[in-house]
């Protein structure tokens, strides 16, 4: 697994607590003890990164209901032995399409629509390449336990195309790929898409 910070580990578990004390919470003394748990979670991650204290504390306060991983979806889309990718405008780096499910679809859908979104590329997802606790992989910290699942998707038509959050698309060689927006995707997962590309019958991978 990789080493995640102790005070990320630590921030997420009080936020965590925090959000799960309001959801459930009756007593209105409680709630605002649950609230000033997860400012102290805000103000932790604020003094170890560059982050201000109010947006990390505006992105906790967005998250309702019970406290649960979040779903990130990717789209590995092939061109005979080529992997499409995306250049994101965030960071100038590049990950393979998608993001994070919308309420109401399915991951596999997710994923597909993230193709068309990002790319302008049309795809049809054909197989489950794997399922990642990105905790267990070479990403940066974030601010949320994030799981990932990567699709094995056919490319079915469309031309490439920049949208508001990528300004580029293309293909590359497994050989010859372009930096990476580790954040999103990492070189190990990447080699996994390549490895099922190449033998379809591969169980998928999880951790």
């Amino acid at each position: 697994m990789a080493s995640q910070p102790k005070w990320l580990v630590w921030a997420r578990k009080l936020q965590w607590i925090s959000q799960n004390g309001i959801t459930y919470s009756r007593d209105p003394y409680d709630v605002e003890r649950f609230r000033a748990l997860g400012g102290l979670a805000a103000e932790i991650i604020a003094a170890h990164t560059d982050i201000d204290e109010a947006i990390i504390g505006d992105a906790f306060a967005r998250e309702v209901g019970p406290s649960t991983p979040k779903l990130d979806v990717r789209a590995a889309v092939f061109r005979r032995d080529d992997i499409l990718m995306v250049r994101e405008r965030e960071d100038g780096a590049w990950t393979l399409p998608g993001g994070w499910c919308d309420v109401g679809e399915s991951p596999s859908c997710a994923a597909v629509r993230e193709v068309k979104e990002e790319s302008g590329y049309d795809a049809r997802a054909v197989k489950l390449i794997a399922v990642f606790d990105k905790n267990c992989h070479d990403h940066p910290p974030g601010l949320f336990h994030t799981y990932k699942l990567i699709f094995l998707c056919e490319l079915v038509g469309g031309e490439a195309r920049d949208s508001i959050e990528t300004s580029a698309a293309g293909f590359f060689a497994e050989d010859a790929l372009p930096p990476l927006s580790e954040q999103r995707i990492t070189r190990g997962q990447l080699g996994c898409a390549f490895a099922h590309h190449r033998d379809r019958t591969l169980p998928a991978d999880f951790d």
